[in-house]
Protein backbone atom coordinates (compact mmCIF):
# COMPACT_ATOMS: atom_id res chain seq x y z
CA UNK A 1 0.00 0.00 0.00
CA UNK A 2 1.61 3.41 -1.65
CA UNK A 3 1.88 5.99 1.61
CA UNK A 4 0.21 9.29 1.49
CA UNK A 5 1.29 11.97 -0.92
CA UNK A 6 4.05 14.36 0.72
CA UNK A 7 3.30 17.74 -1.22
CA UNK A 8 5.29 20.96 -1.60
CA UNK A 9 1.97 23.21 -0.10
CA UNK A 10 2.59 25.61 2.79
CA UNK A 11 -1.04 27.18 3.73
CA UNK A 12 -2.49 23.70 5.06
CA UNK A 13 -4.25 22.93 8.50
CA UNK A 14 -1.33 21.01 9.46
CA UNK A 15 1.34 23.20 8.48
CA UNK A 16 -0.67 26.12 10.65
CA UNK A 17 -0.76 24.05 13.80
CA UNK A 18 2.63 23.35 13.88
CA UNK A 19 3.22 27.63 13.37
CA UNK A 20 0.56 27.85 16.12
CA UNK A 21 2.75 25.41 18.35
CA UNK A 22 5.71 27.71 17.04
CA UNK A 23 4.30 30.30 18.28
CA UNK A 24 3.53 29.06 22.01
CA UNK A 25 7.57 27.84 22.85
CA UNK A 26 8.82 31.68 23.84
CA UNK A 27 4.85 32.21 25.42
CA UNK A 28 5.60 29.04 27.68
CA UNK A 29 8.79 29.89 28.34
CA UNK A 30 7.81 33.64 29.37
CA UNK A 31 4.88 31.84 31.63
CA UNK A 32 7.32 29.53 33.27
CA UNK A 33 10.51 32.06 34.06
CA UNK A 34 8.94 35.39 34.57
CA UNK A 35 5.77 35.53 36.09
CA UNK A 36 5.78 31.67 37.11
CA UNK A 37 2.61 30.81 35.71
CA UNK A 38 3.09 27.17 36.12
CA UNK A 39 -0.48 26.45 35.31
CA UNK A 40 -1.24 28.94 32.71
CA UNK A 41 2.39 27.18 31.09
CA UNK A 42 0.80 23.66 31.46
CA UNK A 43 -2.16 25.02 29.22
CA UNK A 44 0.18 25.99 26.56
CA UNK A 45 2.24 22.54 27.10
CA UNK A 46 -1.01 20.46 26.76
CA UNK A 47 -2.30 22.54 23.56
CA UNK A 48 0.92 21.66 21.63
CA UNK A 49 0.30 17.86 22.55
CA UNK A 50 -3.13 17.95 21.09
CA UNK A 51 -1.81 20.18 18.12
CA UNK A 52 1.18 17.89 17.62
CA UNK A 53 -1.71 14.71 17.68
CA UNK A 54 -4.48 16.47 15.62
CA UNK A 55 -2.07 18.03 12.73
CA UNK A 56 -0.75 14.44 12.25
CA UNK A 57 -4.30 12.69 12.00
CA UNK A 58 -5.58 15.79 10.05
CA UNK A 59 -2.73 15.59 7.81
CA UNK A 60 -3.04 12.04 7.08
CA UNK A 61 -7.18 12.12 6.72
CA UNK A 62 -7.66 15.08 4.00
CA UNK A 63 -4.17 14.21 2.65
CA UNK A 64 -1.99 17.36 3.48
CA UNK A 65 0.81 15.99 4.18
CA UNK A 66 3.83 18.43 2.72
CA UNK A 67 7.57 18.64 3.40
CA UNK A 68 6.77 21.78 5.15
CA UNK A 69 5.16 20.07 7.75
CA UNK A 70 7.35 16.95 8.35
CA UNK A 71 10.03 20.08 8.89
CA UNK A 72 7.88 22.01 10.98
CA UNK A 73 6.55 19.21 13.38
CA UNK A 74 9.91 17.50 14.76
CA UNK A 75 11.37 21.51 15.47
CA UNK A 76 8.54 22.10 17.75
CA UNK A 77 8.97 19.07 19.68
CA UNK A 78 12.43 19.61 19.63
CA UNK A 79 11.78 23.54 20.61
CA UNK A 80 9.34 22.69 23.51
CA UNK A 81 11.83 20.35 24.92
CA UNK A 82 14.16 22.63 25.03
CA UNK A 83 12.44 25.55 26.81
CA UNK A 84 10.68 23.33 28.79
CA UNK A 85 13.85 22.07 30.24
CA UNK A 86 15.34 25.19 30.29
CA UNK A 87 12.97 26.80 32.43
CA UNK A 88 12.72 23.37 34.72
CA UNK A 89 16.82 23.75 35.02
CA UNK A 90 16.55 27.91 35.74
CA UNK A 91 13.73 27.34 38.53
CA UNK A 92 16.40 24.50 39.81
CA UNK A 93 13.74 21.74 39.27
CA UNK A 94 15.77 19.84 37.37
CA UNK A 95 19.47 19.27 37.92
CA UNK A 96 21.64 20.96 34.51
CA UNK A 97 23.16 17.41 33.58
CA UNK A 98 19.53 16.56 32.67
CA UNK A 99 19.51 19.28 30.16
CA UNK A 100 23.37 18.33 29.22
CA UNK A 101 22.81 14.92 28.08
CA UNK A 102 19.22 15.84 26.04
CA UNK A 103 21.34 18.51 24.40
CA UNK A 104 24.50 16.68 23.18
CA UNK A 105 22.60 13.94 21.61
CA UNK A 106 20.89 16.35 19.29
CA UNK A 107 23.97 18.47 18.84
CA UNK A 108 25.29 15.60 17.41
CA UNK A 109 22.46 14.84 15.23
CA UNK A 110 22.74 17.81 13.86
CA UNK A 111 26.16 17.65 13.62
CA UNK A 112 26.26 14.55 11.67
CA UNK A 113 23.83 16.53 8.83
CA UNK A 114 26.20 18.02 6.76
CA UNK A 115 27.92 14.60 6.42
CA UNK A 116 24.48 12.80 4.92
CA UNK A 117 23.95 15.63 2.71
CA UNK A 118 27.71 15.14 1.23
CA UNK A 119 26.52 11.16 0.54
CA UNK A 120 23.44 12.81 -1.43
CA UNK A 121 20.97 11.84 2.07
CA UNK A 122 18.57 14.36 3.80
CA UNK A 123 17.49 14.42 7.45
CA UNK A 124 16.70 10.75 8.15
CA UNK A 125 12.71 10.00 8.77
CA UNK A 126 11.61 9.61 13.07
CA UNK A 127 11.66 6.15 14.43
CA UNK A 128 9.32 5.02 16.46
CA UNK A 129 12.30 5.32 19.65
CA UNK A 130 12.84 8.78 18.55
CA UNK A 131 8.74 9.11 19.00
CA UNK A 132 8.29 7.18 22.20
CA UNK A 133 11.16 9.42 23.72
CA UNK A 134 9.92 12.65 22.85
CA UNK A 135 6.46 11.57 24.15
CA UNK A 136 7.95 10.56 27.55
CA UNK A 137 9.48 13.87 27.72
CA UNK A 138 6.77 15.81 27.17
CA UNK A 139 5.06 13.68 29.75
CA UNK A 140 7.68 14.31 32.02
CA UNK A 141 7.65 18.16 32.26
CA UNK A 142 4.45 19.37 33.18
CA UNK A 143 4.38 16.30 35.98
CA UNK A 144 7.67 18.02 37.25
CA UNK A 145 6.38 21.32 37.28
CA UNK A 146 3.03 20.17 39.33
CA UNK A 147 5.71 17.99 42.05
CA UNK A 148 7.01 21.84 42.55
CA UNK A 149 3.32 22.23 45.05
CA UNK A 150 3.08 20.60 48.17
CA UNK A 151 0.55 17.79 47.91
CA UNK A 152 0.13 14.62 47.77
CA UNK A 153 -0.59 14.56 44.26
CA UNK A 154 2.55 16.40 44.31
CA UNK A 155 4.52 13.50 45.84
CA UNK A 156 3.04 11.17 42.86
CA UNK A 157 3.49 13.40 40.37
CA UNK A 158 7.42 13.44 40.92
CA UNK A 159 7.61 9.71 41.03
CA UNK A 160 5.57 9.49 37.45
CA UNK A 161 7.17 12.82 36.13
CA UNK A 162 11.02 11.20 36.88
CA UNK A 163 10.06 8.08 35.69
CA UNK A 164 9.07 9.33 31.99
CA UNK A 165 11.82 11.80 32.57
CA UNK A 166 14.58 8.88 32.55
CA UNK A 167 12.86 6.95 30.59
CA UNK A 168 12.78 9.09 27.93
CA UNK A 169 16.23 10.16 28.11
CA UNK A 170 17.64 6.44 27.18
CA UNK A 171 14.96 6.71 24.46
CA UNK A 172 16.33 9.74 23.45
CA UNK A 173 19.74 8.01 23.35
CA UNK A 174 18.88 4.76 21.65
CA UNK A 175 17.03 6.51 19.14
CA UNK A 176 19.98 8.54 18.53
CA UNK A 177 22.00 5.22 18.16
CA UNK A 178 20.07 3.79 15.65
CA UNK A 179 20.30 6.82 13.77
CA UNK A 180 23.64 7.01 13.79
CA UNK A 181 23.84 2.71 12.81
CA UNK A 182 21.54 3.53 9.73
CA UNK A 183 23.67 6.46 8.78
CA UNK A 184 26.92 4.73 8.91
CA UNK A 185 24.53 2.34 6.74
CA UNK A 186 23.70 4.70 3.92
CA UNK A 187 26.97 5.83 3.35
CA UNK A 188 28.64 2.05 3.30
CA UNK A 189 26.30 1.90 0.47
CA UNK A 190 27.11 4.59 -1.22
CA UNK A 191 30.77 4.01 -0.72
CA UNK A 192 30.61 0.81 -1.89
CA UNK A 193 28.57 1.74 -4.93
CA UNK A 194 30.77 4.21 -6.09
CA UNK A 195 34.04 2.31 -6.00
CA UNK A 196 32.73 -0.21 -8.08
CA UNK A 197 31.60 2.44 -10.84
CA UNK A 198 35.01 3.64 -10.17
CA UNK A 199 36.51 0.07 -11.34
CA UNK A 200 34.43 -0.26 -14.30
CA UNK A 201 35.63 3.29 -15.47
CA UNK A 202 39.09 2.11 -14.81
CA UNK A 203 39.26 -1.05 -16.46
CA UNK A 204 36.55 0.23 -19.32
CA UNK A 205 35.20 -3.04 -19.90
CA UNK A 206 32.33 -4.90 -17.54
CA UNK A 207 33.16 -7.75 -15.45
CA UNK A 208 33.14 -11.14 -17.54
CA UNK A 209 33.14 -8.91 -21.40
CA UNK A 210 35.50 -10.80 -23.77
CA UNK A 211 34.70 -8.14 -26.62
CA UNK A 212 38.35 -7.04 -28.18
CA UNK A 213 40.12 -9.45 -25.52
CA UNK A 214 41.02 -12.56 -23.74
CA UNK A 215 39.04 -14.02 -21.41
CA UNK A 216 40.65 -16.47 -18.63
CA UNK A 217 37.09 -17.90 -18.36
CA UNK A 218 37.16 -21.45 -19.27
CA UNK A 219 34.48 -22.99 -22.21
CA UNK A 220 33.89 -26.53 -21.22
CA UNK A 221 32.18 -26.77 -24.97
CA UNK A 222 35.70 -26.12 -26.62
CA UNK A 223 38.48 -28.85 -27.64
CA UNK A 224 41.20 -29.43 -25.29
CA UNK A 225 44.52 -27.56 -26.02
CA UNK A 226 47.86 -27.47 -25.29
CA UNK A 227 50.01 -24.30 -25.24
CA UNK A 228 47.12 -22.58 -27.21
CA UNK A 229 47.79 -25.48 -30.05
CA UNK A 230 44.61 -27.01 -30.75
CA UNK A 231 45.89 -29.92 -32.60
CA UNK A 232 48.18 -30.80 -29.61
CA UNK A 233 47.30 -33.77 -27.25
CA UNK A 234 47.10 -32.56 -23.73
CA UNK A 235 49.39 -34.54 -21.13
CA UNK A 236 48.10 -38.03 -19.32
CA UNK A 237 48.49 -41.21 -18.80
CA UNK A 238 50.03 -43.06 -22.24
CA UNK A 239 47.25 -44.29 -24.13
CA UNK A 240 48.70 -47.41 -24.98
CA UNK A 241 48.64 -48.43 -21.18
CA UNK A 242 52.01 -48.76 -20.91
CA UNK A 243 53.43 -47.27 -17.48
CA UNK A 244 56.39 -44.24 -18.18
CA UNK A 245 59.84 -45.20 -17.72
CA UNK A 246 61.10 -44.83 -13.70
CA UNK A 247 57.32 -44.57 -12.91
CA UNK A 248 55.12 -45.84 -10.05
CA UNK A 249 51.88 -47.33 -10.17
CA UNK A 250 49.40 -45.18 -8.47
Amino acid sequence: MAGPVVSDRIWTVPNLLSMLRLLGVPLFLWLVLVPEADWWALLVLAFAGVSDWLDGKIARAWNQASRLGQFLDPLADRLYIFAALLGLVIRGIVPWWLMAILVLRDVLIIGALPLLRHFGYGPLPVNFAGKAATLCLLYSFPLLFVAEYASLVADVARIIGWAFALWGTALYWWAGSLYAVQGLRLIDQTRRAERTDHEGVRTGVPDGDTRGGHTDRHDPTAPATVDGDPGAEPEGPDPRGHRDQGGTMP
